[in-house]
Parts: C-alpha cells; sequence; structure tokens
C-alpha cells in the first residue's frame, strides 16, 4: 500500500472527530492571513492566497478555519474561489461576533439578530448550504451569554450549521454554554511560549472537546534563528517553526493546530511538521524551553 503521507503530510497528524461527527486531520490551515496588513482589506498576492488554499488541500489539510472578521470577509470570499465546489471531506469552520472599525481594531457584537446575520453572510460568502462549524469568535459582555449561544442553537435546529463552537473562553463560560447546547469545539490563544489557559486544554481533553489553538506559532523569540529552539531545530533537522507546530500535537490528542501564511513555501513548512516524532524526552525538552 502507498504511503499517502508522503503526498499528502498532513494526514501524518492523525485524526480527531469534531462533535463526534467530522472527522479532520488534527494540522489544519488558519485563514486569517490571507488578507492585508492588519488583518484588513485585500492580500498583498491575491493570486498565491489561492495557491495556497489549493496546495493547502493538496498536502492533505482538510480543516480550514476562517472568520468574517478577516478582512472583513476577505478570508471567506478567497476559500470561495479557491476551493469551491469543495472536496467532500474538507471542513470549513468559521465565526462571528467581533466587528471590524479598521486595521487591527475588533469590537465584540453578540445581539442575537447579528449573530444570524453573519451566519445567514457566511454561508453565502462561503456557498454552502451548511456551515460545519460555527463558532462564536468573542463573548460580548453587554449580552447575556445565553441569548448568544441560544442564537447560534436556533440556527442549528434550522439546519445553517452543523456544529458549535466557542472561542476566547473559560473553563466556566464553556460549561455555561454546554448547559444550553453542546459545543463541539474551544478556539484560544494557545502556543509552545503562551501557556496561560492551560486549565482550557486539560478540561477539552477531558471532555473530549476540539482545542483549536490560535496564533500556534507566537512570532517572536520561540522561532527565531538563534533563539531557544536553534539548538534543538539543528540536532532534529527541523525548522524551530516545525517543532512548535510539533509539540502542539504531541501536547493532547485534542489539539487542532492551525498555523495560517500567504505564501506555499511556508505552508509547506507547517505541514511538514506532522511528519516529525518526538520522544517525550524531546517534547519534555521543548515544553521546558517554552516554558
Amino acid at each position: 500500500m502507498a504511503d499517502t503521507t508522503i503526498d499528502r503530510p498532513a494526514s501524518a497528524s492523525g485524526t480527531f472527530a469534531l462533535g463526534g461527527q467530522l472527522v479532520v486531520h488534527r494540522l489544519g490551515f488558519g485563514a486569517m492571513r490571507l488578507t492585508g496588513p492588519g488583518i484588513w482589506g485585500e492580500p498583498a498576492d491575491r493570486d498565491e492566497c489561492i495557491r495556497v488554499l489549493r496546495r493547502a488541500v493538496e498536502l492533505g489539510v482538510d480543516l480550514i478555519d476562517t472568520a468574517d472578521s478577516y478582512g472583513p470577509y476577505v478570508s471567506e470570499e478567497l476559500i470561495r474561489t479557491a476551493l469551491r465546489p469543495y472536496p467532500g471531506q474538507l471542513v470549513i469552520t468559521t465565526k462571528a461576533g467581533l466587528v471590524r472599525t479598521g486595521p487591527g481594531r475588533w469590537d465584540p457584537v453578540g445581539r442575537p439578530e447579528y449573530l444570524r446575520q453573519e451566519c445567514e453572510m457566511s454561508l453565502r460568502r462561503l456557498g454552502l448550504g451548511q456551515i460545519p462549524l460555527f463558532q462564536l469568535h468573542r463573548i460580548d459582555p453587554q449580552v447575556p451569554l445565553a441569548e448568544q449561544v441560544g442564537e447560534l442553537a436556533a440556527l442549528q435546529a434550522e439546519g445553517k450549521i452543523r456544529l458549535i463552537g466557542l472561542s476566547n473562553v473559560t473553563v466556566d463560560e464553556i460549561k455555561a454554554a454546554r448547559a444550553i447546547v453542546p459545543i463541539a469545539s474551544v478556539q484560544n490563544r494557545y502556543n509552545l511560549a503562551e501557556r496561560g489557559g492551560e486549565d482550557v486544554v486539560d478540561y477539552c481533553e477531558r471532555e473530549r472537546l476540539g482545542f483549536i489553538p490560535w496564533f500556534p506559532l507566537a512570532d517572536g523569540d520561540l522561532t527565531r534563528r538563534d533563539g531557544p529552539l536553534s539548538a534543538l531545530s539543528e540536532r532534529l533537522g527541523a525548522t524551530a517553526t516545525q517543532l512548535a507546530l510539533a509539540w502542539l500535537l504531541h501536547r493532547s490528542p485534542v489539539m487542532l493546530p492551525i498555523p495560517g501564511t500567504s505564501t506555499v513555501a511556508h505552508l509547506e513548512e507547517n505541514v511538514e511538521a506532522a511528519l516529525i516524532g518526538l520522544t517525550d524526552e524531546q517534547v519534555a525538552e521543548l515544553g521546558k524551553l517554552g516554558g
């Protein structure tokens, strides 16, 4: 039997069943970077971004994460242009709940009517009959959680979304949401260098909720050429970026890293992280470097 990991390295990351229903390879792709500076407007090279999306699927990526606020709308539109008609196994996740008023600006809006509007618009932009996983991008402190999550439950009952996820939440907030509707995933900021949410990761692992770490590579000291990962990187013949992603994959079986990029070369480097087999000792060593 042919080794599919040669041509489709993302398959080496293993699989996870979101909500016990949607089976995806654990190493996915985050489409936030397919936009202009400040996650605002069109990318500098639209054609390259389209190539990135198509190449990701070729490499075995079948989980692509986006949001209405990326651009805004630019990322979703690019996904449709590049990939529709979609491969049958592809799971596209999107989010709503943040309004953009300019580059680098994000304001929570969780009014039920707004969340419904954005869901309807995402369906049209993506060209989908149902969104596989729809996530509340951030809880709006001005709106009762029951109203925000309740609207997502209504959209689910109507068949417009299949699974519901949360983003930027605490364990208590996850529990409160789960008392209203089943939750399939949690997307919080988490990486080798920033592990303030270990309790959320542990909770998701216990409850078999997918944990999608955003900002999985933590631009900065960890992945620079002379950073703390450089010695181990040289010894293992992998880049610091690949080690940071490999550590995430080893951290928990519910971990679904979604590194993003706007270039094919960087995409290919990221996805090859799935091929790196770390020993328990190397995982511990990496953990100490980032802790």
